[in-house]
């Protein structure tokens, strides 16, 4: 088993004894009608807001407005750097918020100083619902931290398995390539597709595809997943122009009942994207 994989999983034996502030959202199954539940995705651009200003406390309390069961989050830092003071982004928010963490790395770099905590930069799931199972999938990447990268499977996608009012709801986060040429958001697509694939039952993918809704390299993911689309673009935060944050739902086993892009209450605003969230009612066993 690759570091990559393991380095996860150990998050995620920890999260699980420790990362838990206060119980499980209080959503109620309506008998024979599915499940209640809502999600939201959100880029946190390593803490800091349009302003570049680092302040974990606004996307805290940006967070906590939305009033999600289920949150995924990109640009995320864990002990990466000054950015963000050293500090591990997932796990505070969490801590802050109540809610179960898996963070998923796409890059694990060395420690600054020995014995210090590796420098990870990834995705992570926050859950007001325990998560049962989670794993760092690997899909194509073009890195940024190689002088002369070519595509290759890098770690980065993560799927944490959540069990709501007895369903098991398979939640996915991701953040695809951001180059203006699509070849490689083309690959992690067919790389997402495969990986959702082989699994049963509700899902949902939250993340930046870094495209808009019409893009060609997303129109696969349309073939069996529902957008949820809010009716407003998400980027830039301050006066957006275009959506490129997504949530997802595998058709069949879920209903958006609405969707929205949250107006920001941060002067600065707290991230350089806007959130996206959703109300679904999630069916199936």
């Amino acid at each position: 088993m690759s570091p990559h994989r393991r380095i996860p999983q150990l998050l995620l034996a920890a999260a699980l004894s420790a990362t838990l502030i206060g119980s499980p959202a209080a959503t109620a199954a309506t008998p024979g009608r599915g499940v209640p539940l809502r999600v939201a995705t959100y880029n946190i651009h390593a803490g800091a807001g349009m302003d570049n200003v680092f302040d974990l406390d606004r996307q805290a309390d940006e967070l906590r407005l939305l009033d999600a069961d289920v949150i995924g989050l990109q640009e995320v830092d864990r002990h990466w750097g000054a950015r963000s003071e050293w500090r591990d982004l997932a796990g505070e928010l969490a801590q802050r918020l109540g809610m179960y963490v898996f963070f998923a790395p796409v890059y694990s770099l060395d420690p600054a100083r020995p014995g210090g905590p590796r420098a990870e930069f990834g995705v992570a799931v926050l859950s007001r619902y325990r998560i049962v199972s989670a794993e760092n999938h690997e899909i194509t990447r073009l890195s940024t931290q190689d002088p002369d990268p070519a595509p290759a499977p890098a770690p980065g996608f993560a799927e944490a398995v959540v069990r709501v009012e007895g369903r098991p709801l398979h939640v996915y986060v991701t953040h695809l390539d951001y180059r203006p040429d699509p070849a490689v958001r083309t690959a992690q697509v067919a790389d997402t597709q495969r990986i959702m694939a082989g699994d049963r039952g509700p899902k949902v993918l939250l993340g930046d595809f870094n495209a808009e809704p019409g893009a060609p390299e997303l129109a696969p993911l349309w073939e069996g997943l529902t957008d949820a689309d809010p009716g407003a673009p998400t980027f830039p935060a301050r006066d957006p122009v275009k959506r490129i944050d997504y949530v997802a739902v595998a058709k069949g086993t879920a209903e958006v009942r609405r969707a929205w892009v949250p107006e920001s209450a941060a002067p600065g605003h707290a991230s350089d994207h806007r959130a996206v969230v959703a109300d679904l009612v999630v069916r199936g066993r």
